[in-house]
């Protein structure tokens, strides 16, 4: 169905290809994960597919690209539509119509369908993914998971033969994310669709996928059962790497299957201590009481009162929609806010000009783009310097850490999503203010990238900073929160320790704590350092 062969992909000014003689096949009816370190090239290669690449990004392709019989050098993107339909890590900002039924038809008609065969294939949709009462709703009502189903749904309807994802799942729910994913395999097995996906979120992804493609970042491509390459990967799922540091072969990649070799892992852990962060917190950093958030007559956030020490990282969780992005723009300030009061060291934010409210509480929005608004890396990072009135080069220490290697000339829109976050991250934290707000934080990080990101929030929390993060990362939040507190329709029905909390719930519990209960083990980590 899709044949790579000696292709190498060079951007104008790059010191090096960002696909290097890559050749492989991908079958007709194949699962593809394509996964690799932020910045390997996962979107150059996901774009090579439909031909995106090179005509509309530009740069240099040699050798060929062949999808369902078409040369993509000699197609044009609109040509191969038919036979490629592509899903972007935001599905509301590709939606090009107002409700649901419009936008499932919307590509047909650029299709010239037939009125009936149009009417026929919307029903087949409706119905295929699960969202025949969604039919008439405006998009912007719909949840995220909702409006991730309604985007794969309207490239359906051209009845491609291939379907590409990026990042499919990142702004999910552990719960939207199965239900997405479950439609992603029925596409494979029922229809016989070759599905290609891109995701930083392995462990979400792994079990489900024929064929892993690992992007080293060398410009190479491994190309093989998602076990096998998993086996040695620089980056991998927890389960994954629960399994190399139990030495279980082949490799698991789902907790049913683990689970099943674990006896004697769990039997050995049962006799030692879990090895975990104690916290003491005095104090408060940041006082909410209760605050509520309105719109219009939704009713966001109802009443939430919330406490965060110094030096505490508090985790928000909660479905989509469940009022966490809402609560976090009350509590900074420029968001709506109906009622209560937040107080931080004496003072309402809201109350401060913005300039000087950044200075006591930070804010990271789920789309951090909309912070970058220079034309290269090496001149947000020095604005960020000025602003924040710390020494030169703190912004771009920051950012080395978080994600390094990028270009100080790049420009921020050519940076890839996990880097762009990274930049908007660093351009942030440069203040260091006593409150940080994080929303969707590890969004488009890569494992290696989230392991930074997280001592940098515990060095923060070692200085004295308080960080609520609002993720659906339950793996991040296994290893930096000490706290976690859950949201459901704008009220919180849960707020404990990150242990007592997750391990008790289904949903949110990591990958480790599935294969390792009863007993409560978070992360590979800690399983480590008991062992050792």
């Amino acid at each position: 169905m899709i044949e790579f062969s000696q292709v190498t992909v060079t951007y104008p000014d790059a010191s090096r290809p960002v696909l290097s003689d890559v050749s492989l096949q991908i079958d007709e009816g194949e699962l593809c994960l394509v996964a690799g370190p932020t910045g390997a090239g996962k979107s150059t290669f996901l774009g090579a597919v439909n031909g995106l690449v090179p005509h509309f990004t530009g740069g240099r392709l040699s050798g060929r690209v062949v999808v369902g019989g078409f040369d993509t050098a000699a197609h044009p993107p609109r040509e191969l539509a038919s036979v490629v339909g592509v899903v972007g890590q935001d599905p509301l900002a590709g939606f090009v119509t107002d409700t649901v039924e419009e936008e499932l038809a919307y590509a047909m008609e650029q299709l010239a369908v037939p009125p009936d065969v149009m009417r026929k294939r919307v029903e087949e949709t409706l119905d295929l993914l699960g969202i025949a009462e969604l039919r008439n709703r405006p998009l912007r009502t719909l949840s995220g998971g909702q409006q991730q189903r309604v985007a794969i749904g309207s490239v359906l309807t051209a009845h491609p033969s291939v379907v590409v994802l990026d990042e499919p799942t990142s702004a999910l729910d552990p719960t939207a994310a199965e239900d997405v994913l479950a439609a992603i395999t029925r596409l494979v097995h029922d229809l016989g669709t070759t599905v290609i996906v891109a995701e930083h979120r392995m462990e979400r992804v792994a079990q489900y996928a024929d064929r892993l493609l690992y992007l080293p970042g060398d410009g190479s491509v491994r190309s093989g059962p998602p076990a096998e390459i998993l086996a040695t990967s620089p980056i991998a799922p927890p389960i994954a790497e629960l399994g190399r540091l139990a030495g279980w072969s082949p490799l698991p990649l789902s907790v049913r299957d683990a689970r099943r070799v674990a006896g004697p892992l769990r039997a050995r852990l049962a006799e030692l201590s879990v090895v975990g962060r104690s916290l003491s917190v005095t104090g408060s950093a940041l006082d909410v009481r209760g605050v509520v958030v309105r719109y219009g007559d939704v009713l966001a956030v109802r009443g939430v009162d919330l406490r965060v020490g110094p030096g505490e990282v508090v985790a928000l969780m909660g479905r989509n929609g469940s009022g966490k992005s809402s609560l976090l723009w009350a509590v900074q300030g420029s968001g709506p806010r109906s009622a209560g009061k937040v107080d931080v060291g004496g003072v309402d934010p809201a109350s401060l000009k913005p300039r000087v409210a950044r200075q006591r509480v930070a804010l990271v929005p789920q789309t951090p783009a909309d912070l970058l608004y220079l034309d290269s890396v090496d001149a947000e990072c020095a604005q960020a310097d000025t602003e924040s009135e710390v020494p030169a080069g703190t912004a771009r220490a920051l950012l080395d850490r978080l994600a390094p290697g990028i270009a100080g000339e790049a420009h921020p829109g050519d940076l890839s999503e996990g880097q762009r976050l990274a930049l908007v991250l660093a351009i942030q934290l440069a203040s260091a203010p006593p409150v940080v707000l994080l929303d969707e934080p590890t969004r488009g990080l890569d494992y290696h990238a989230k392991r930074r990101f997280a001592a940098a929030l515990r060095e923060l929390a070692s200085q004295g900073h308080a960080v609520v993060l609002a993720t659906h990362d339950v793996e991040f939040v296994a290893t930096v929160a000490d706290r976690v507190v859950v949201l459901a329709d704008g009220e919180v029905v849960a707020d404990g320790p990150t242990k007592q909390v997750v391990v008790a719930s289904p949903a949110f519990a990591p990958q480790v704590a599935k294969i390792l209960a009863p007993e409560r083990w978070l992360t590979v980590d800690e399983v480590a350092e008991a062992l050792a």
